[in-house]
């Protein structure tokens, strides 16, 4: 069977430099205001499904050391995000929108943030958009520094370890229970990934502004 085009890209990138460009995703999606459109979870997924190609192809390291790497670009991303928003204050409010700023998603950021206070930091790293302005709008609203990186380095850790190794032990288990690769399948998962881990945030915006009608 030949290989989708999605499928040869993903793996042309996973052979060439791949943890340098997931290492950079991971970064400015989780601090990075240009990076709200990214897909943070569907690309580390699909990273652990090519786990062992990464680990091989950056100095034959254990597949664990991929991970911690992923989770200091996602620490030091939203520690970036904290430092934007701390200096920029709430002047950010009156930019303008533009194709790489969206004020929509900081409001909706700060709505989150005075619902569920510091512990946003680390929900938000399992939602799409919001993980992107959370550290930013703590920033702006001047939550402690400990107190940010604590949940910033838990929120890490979890996120990152759920979706990396979710996808490197379902690729293993269904080799092993069906001598089948997921990697055959590239395309039908990013598809599966993005609408469950999007579709939440879609309906919330979609109430909100129902509600307001």
């Amino acid at each position: 069977m030949t290989n989708g085009l999605f499928q040869q890209f993903v793996e042309w990138i996973i052979f060439h430099g791949g943890i340098y460009f997931l290492l950079f995703i991971i970064f400015a999606e989780t601090g990075l205001f240009v990076g709200f459109f990214l897909p943070g979870d569907s690309l580390l997924f699909l990273a652990g499904i090519y786990m062992n190609d990464l680990a091989t192809n950056f100095f034959n390291v254990h597949y664990y050391i991929i991970i911690i790497m992923v989770i200091i670009a996602s620490v030091a991303g939203n520690i970036v995000g904290y430092w934007f928003g701390k200096r920029t204050g709430i002047k950010i409010y009156e930019w303008k929108d533009s194709l790489i700023f969206k004020r929509k998603y900081l409001i909706k950021a700060k709505t989150f943030y005075d619902k569920y206070g510091a512990a946003t930091i680390f929900i938000s790293k399992f939602l799409p958009i919001i993980r992107t302005f959370a550290p930013i709008v703590a920033g702006i609203v001047k939550m402690p520094m400990k107190k940010f990186l604590f949940y910033n380095i838990v929120g890490s850790i979890c996120w990152v370890n759920t979706m990396m190794l979710g996808g490197y032990f379902l690729q293993g288990w269904v080799e092993r229970k069906y001598n089948f690769s997921l990697k055959q399948n590239i395309e039908g998962i990013t598809i599966v990934i993005i609408l469950i881990t999007t579709l939440p945030v879609i309906y919330k915006l979609v109430r909100s502004q129902t509600k307001k009608l």
